[in-house]
């Protein structure tokens, strides 16, 4: 009887994607690929794409929207050898592939030949591969070098997507991006944006390149009931000891470190693995192959803490993830909300932890301007203190304090804001080879 129970259930949630229009060939893939019911995003937008609708998506990473666009060129297109129908913008190497895969997954039952093409790659086996490509997924700054080599042709594109989109502003791509548009034939497509945030620069675009567009906004999928954001107030020569500590008391499942830059990413991954901690790093520096990797054993629980720059916070859809650390505050206060967006998940418990010593200060007044900003401070454990590797700490700029006392800058922070008041805690002073 439950056997009958939840195959019945089974197809009355398949039937609810197919109320919004999307053929059995791929029902009978999602179905495989254990999806339960549309997101938000995919019942809002899946039928306007299919109605062949410009569409300008407010959407943040993991809300389904890979989904919204996917379906509408497998449903729509007809491959047609040495033509490029469809072309997905997207800002980073890891989303390239990302989504590539997910549109090959949806296509399975289609023969479709989707081809990511991004910068860090053999761009001659990219050459080759281009001509028997339907779908082409890309970054920018790639899809520039081929078209500058007219190795590549734009003039059949029918659907355009523009994935990610304030990412790609963020990252100095606007020119380019704009570019890629003006080559891609503007009658007869279909162009849908997609971004977490929809800024003046975006509805500029939209006004620009598309043709009375359908503005679909959804919810936050970080659900802020479930979200817990809390911030240590630590003496910087204790900084990443009180990291440590917290990693080993926390029952964190899958757990994400933010940090600004490559080199301090590079720091406190060398260190936690010294401190017996199984870490790895990702960030724009390595090898996009060591990069997939990596994502790999992550999405595969096989890897307990991943330490990042923000080319993780967005674009990447990765599941599962319990607790986020920022390391150091972001100084856009965007990137803080992108980073935390990585946990409380659908309808699961999350925590956001912030790791703050006086450098960070200024951003972190600048984050608690945000709206509904709801950050609250956790007095300081015990900390058991730890020895860095000074070879690493030196090629990064998150040096050891001295130890020999605190700043005046440090003095004249204490008070930060409403939720602080004065450091707590283990005060203990470290020699220069701890931190």
């Amino acid at each position: 009887m439950l056997e009958i129970v939840n195959v019945v259930n089974s197809e009355v949630k398949m039937e609810k994607f197919t109320n919004l229009g999307l053929s059995k060939e791929l029902t009978d893939v999602l179905k495989q690929l254990c999806f339960k019911e549309p997101s938000e995003i995919q019942e809002k937008a899946i039928p306007l794409a299919l109605a062949g609708k410009d569409i300008i998506g407010g959407s943040m990473t993991g809300s389904g929207k890979t989904l919204v666009f996917a379906s509408t060129i497998i449903e729509k297109i007809n491959p047609i050898r040495g033509q490029i129908q469809a072309l997905v913008l997207v800002p980073t190497r890891e989303l390239a592939e990302q989504v590539a895969n997910s549109i090959r997954n949806f296509g399975r039952n289609k023969k479709i030949n989707v081809l990511a093409v991004y910068g860090g790659m053999n761009i001659n086996s990219q050459i080759r591969e281009l001509y028997s490509t339907d779908v082409l997924v890309a970054t920018p700054g790639r899809l520039i070098d081929h078209m500058n080599r007219r190795t590549v042709r734009l003039n059949h594109i029918k659907f355009l997507v523009l994935d990610e989109v304030d990412r790609m502003f963020d990252m100095g791509f606007r020119r380019d991006v704009e570019e890629i548009i003006n080559e891609c034939p503007r009658e007869g497509r279909q162009t849908m944006l997609f971004s977490a945030t929809i800024s003046h620069d975006i509805d500029y675009l939209a006004r620009k390149y598309t043709k009375d567009p359908v503005k679909v906004a959804v919810k936050s999928y970080v659900d802020a009931s479930k979200l817990k954001q809390v911030y240590y107030d630590v003496p910087d020569f204790q900084k990443f000891s009180l990291l440590v500590t917290l990693l080993k008391r926390e029952n964190a499942k899958l757990v994400m470190i933010f940090c600004n830059t490559r080199r301090n990413v590079d720091f406190i991954t060398e260190n936690l693995i010294k401190a017996g901690i199984n870490a790895k790093a990702i960030h724009g520096g390595i090898e996009q192959n060591k990069r997939i990797k990596v994502l790999d054993e992550f999405h595969r629980n096989g890897l307990g803490v991943l330490v990042c720059t923000d080319v993780a916070s967005r674009g990447l859809d990765i599941k599962g993830v319990s607790h986020v650390y920022n390391y150091e505050v972001p100084s856009d206060p965007k990137d803080y909300i992108h980073r935390i967006g990585r946990t409380a998940r659908a309808g699961k418990d999350g925590k956001a932890i912030t790791v703050l010593a006086s450098r960070d200060y200024e951003n972190f007044r600048n984050l608690l301007e945000l709206k509904d900003t709801n950050i609250s401070l956790e007095e300081l454990p015990e900390i058991e203190m730890i020895r860095v590797n000074i070879d690493s700490a030196r090629r990064g700029r998150d040096r050891p304090n001295d130890g020999r006392g605190e700043s005046n800058r440090y003095r004249g922070n204490r008070n930060l804001n409403k939720h602080n008041s004065g450091r707590r805690g283990n005060s203990s002073r470290g020699s220069g080879r701890r931190y």
